[in-house]
């Protein structure tokens, strides 16, 4: 009986609780949590490394991390060495390959990991010894082989590929590339030229220049003492010696005099990436860091804050938009961004920078200010669960010159940060009247309309070259205009001239092609087959055994992988049907196609002529002819992967003859994915083709 009373009062006082709950409001917050942590034990020793100590024993492990503070470095024709370096230093040592490496590393369950900016190890505490052993080897005697770096390099070349159409991406490079200056080490990016450049010279030159204990910060957390730490750097890195490093000193970039819009068109862009913002100095060490934290996250930290609320919830121009605002010893960049549908772009921009006035106005509720405060507070208190974050701000303090007390007293100037202290921030750094307006997206789309906007626009190529047809006297209603030299048509004539005459290409009935391709490691075989008036067949074969078979017979068509056949959906037989004839070229002057010349270009270093080109199914593709042969280079269009347009790029190269005509035997389909490149090994017109084929 005791015990029904005892749960039934239970039952009763928790029914009484909840009742007296107003749902109507919010829960007040709870007070800033009291945050306390010891001090770590430093050591310095005699060749400039600052060495750290975290004694945590509630596990048996240990971590070390060491970070070498070289500052941003100007890599200028060889951009990408230092990344390529890092990379490096994880392929052997002097006394181990890389295979011996990785399996002593693996043997003793440990983690080591190498960068252009030092390294880490971590591992029980009975195999420390031997992981921090391992770290100091690969840092302080690496191998460098050749086909390492020839392999990373393949590696990063096949990386900035598939980049190449990612409009995110593009967005990103052009912005820090135009804020800082592509000349700049802030603003500089690798391109495929600058990493084919690298020489191994060029990789042990970065390792002697920048691989060294000056400036370095070596941190040990975990289940150690200080006096055992000291006593492993002192083994392992105390007779290590290097370049002295001194922190470059890099001057203050202006923002532009007056906001302008940086466009960037890629046709193909299913949305249009946007980023707009300014360059800022925000030390940490400065009286306005704190409260720019809290006004940054205000605008854009999160689902709650202004940017999403605004473009998302209340415009459904996107699925997010959000804000950066960086900080350091050197100017960083603040930043709104947001891929918003195309037909949005004009007022997607127009909203960010209404909430970025918004800001600068004070108009910021105290909802808003107490949410951000809070969301500070308990990161911050669970963040310091982790032992390794009192040495990483122990570091900070070194590095960035901060006051003893900066993290004891982080969340005190936190939460006495004021409406108006934040209104004072946004309107001092928050910049609308000198900003950049990235965009990249469909040009022919998304121009006319952002000339409403009233902003002067500039374009840029995706390596963020000024593009030489300027937009600044488009008319709204205007399409671009030929020159009195080059339109559509002499473009899509020359080419023809190029490949063998009109008249002479008309004789084609069919084009017999046998090709060969590499891919995931392994070599293929196979047709190309085209019959006219636009009938394919294409099989691809590894040995004798045929992989994957595509027909078209020009009304239908299927695709077979390892047995399996699939039927061509209603939006795969209009994409095959954007192609009329065998040469595509020939049928674009009829009416099921619209042509439009949109301005000269360049690719890789040859001067071309851009042709836009609409399909019969509504399919964009832009090609670039060049200026000179008048021979197709490039072609950027989009192909249906499923329900989805995927972009895809695809280079025409090595022109031979065949005959009266020209043909490209290199063709490289780029789909951002996966990049395959067909040689062809033999072409024949009006031969070995039958209507078996497209069976």
């Amino acid at each position: 009986m005791k015990k029904i009373f005892l749960m039934a009062l239970s039952a009763f006082v928790l029914q009484h609780s909840i009742a007296q709950v107003d749902r109507t409001k919010k829960p007040a917050a709870g007070p800033a949590p009291v945050v306390t942590f010891k001090d770590p034990v430093i050591y310095n020793l005699p060749n400039g490394m600052t060495v750290l100590v975290v004694e945590n024993h509630k596990l048996p492990k240990v971590s070390a991390s060491l970070i070498i503070d070289a500052g941003p470095i100007r890599e200028g024709n060889k951009a990408g060495v230092t990344e390529l370096m890092g990379n490096m230093l994880g392929e052997g040592t002097k006394t181990q390959t890389k295979g011996q490496f990785d399996e002593a590393v693996d043997i003793i369950g440990a983690d080591v990991n190498l960068s252009a900016g030092g390294g880490s190890a971590s591992s029980l505490t009975r195999y420390f010894d031997k992981a921090f052993a391992l770290l100091a080897d690969a840092l302080r005697n690496p191998a460098f082989p050749q086909e390492s770096l020839d392999k990373l390099k393949q590696q990063t070349i096949t990386g900035l590929k598939s980049e190449e159409k990612n409009a995110k991406t593009i967005a990103a490079r052009v912005s820090q590339a135009l804020s800082y200056g592509k000349n700049t080490a802030m603003g500089e990016f690798e391109t495929e030229a600058t990493v084919k450049s690298i020489t191994l010279a060029d990789i042990q030159d970065a390792y002697k220049n920048y691989i060294t204990p000056s400036r370095s910060y070596l941190t040990f957390v975990g289940d150690i003492t200080p006096a055992a730490a000291k006593a492993l750097a002192e083994k392992y890195f105390g007779s290590w010696t290097g370049k002295k490093l001194t922190l470059p000193s890099i001057p203050d970039v202006k923002n532009p005099d007056k906001t302008e819009i940086d466009f960037v068109d890629v046709p193909t862009a299913v949305q249009a990436e946007m980023a707009v913002g300014n360059l800022v100095t925000n030390p940490m060490n400065g009286s306005d860091y704190h409260a720019l934290l809290l006004a940054n996250h205000i605008l854009g930290g999160g689902a709650e804050a202004k940017l999403f609320m605004n473009l998302r919830e209340k415009h459904g121009f996107t699925y997010g938009s959000y804000s950066q605002l960086g900080s350091g010893r050197f100017q960083s960049l603040f930043k709104a961004t947001a891929a918003v549908r195309t037909d949005k772009a004009d007022s997607a921009v127009a909203e960010i920078i209404a909430e970025i006035l918004n800001m600068r106005d004070g108009k910021i509720t105290q909802d808003e200010l107490d949410n951000a405060k809070a969301i500070y507070n308990g990161s911050f208190a669970l963040g310091m669960e982790d032992p390794s974050r009192s040495a990483r701000y122990a570091s900070n303090i070194l590095i960035n010159n901060l006051p003893k007390d900066f993290y004891r007293t982080y969340l005190q100037k936190i939460n006495a940060l004021t409406i108006e202290d934040i209104k004072r921030v946004s309107k001092n750094y928050l910049n609308e009247t000198n900003s950049r307006i990235v965009i990249v997206g469909n040009g022919s789309k998304i121009l006319p309309t952002l000339l409403r906007l009233g902003y002067p626009i500039k374009k840029y190529d995706k390596w963020a070259d000024p593009v030489i047809d300027s937009v600044k006297n488009v008319n709204v209603n205007e399409s671009p205009k030929t020159t009195d030299k080059v339109s559509a048509y002499s473009i899509v004539e020359d080419y023809l001239k190029a490949i063998g005459g009109k008249e002479e290409l008309k004789k084609i009935t069919s084009i017999n092609q046998a090709l060969s391709l590499d891919m995931m490691g392994r070599s293929f075989e196979g047709t190309d087959k085209r019959q006219a008036p636009y009938k394919t067949a294409i099989e691809i074969r590894m040995g004798t055994m045929t992989v994957m078979r595509s027909v078209f017979n020009g009304t239908t068509g299927y695709q077979a992988q390892m047995g399996q056949k699939k039927d061509m959906t209603m939006d795969e037989i209009k994409e095959q049907n954007d192609e009329q004839s065998v040469i595509p070229q020939l049928a674009y002057a009829s009416a099921n196609y619209k042509m439009e010349y949109v301005g000269s270009g360049s690719l890789n270093g040859e001067n071309t002529y851009r042709l836009k080109v609409t399909m019969p199914s509504g399919r964009v593709s832009v090609q670039q002819y060049s200026s000179k042969t008048g021979l197709l280079l490039q072609e950027e269009t989009t192909t249906k992967d499923g329900d989805q347009d995927t972009p895809m790029t695809i280079t025409y190269a090595d022109y031979k003859k065949v005959g009266n005509y020209l043909f490209p035997f290199s063709v490289t389909r780029n789909t951002g994915e996966q990049e395959i490149a067909f040689k062809y090994t033999s072409i024949k017109v009006n031969e070995g083709v039958t209507e078996e084929d497209f069976k």
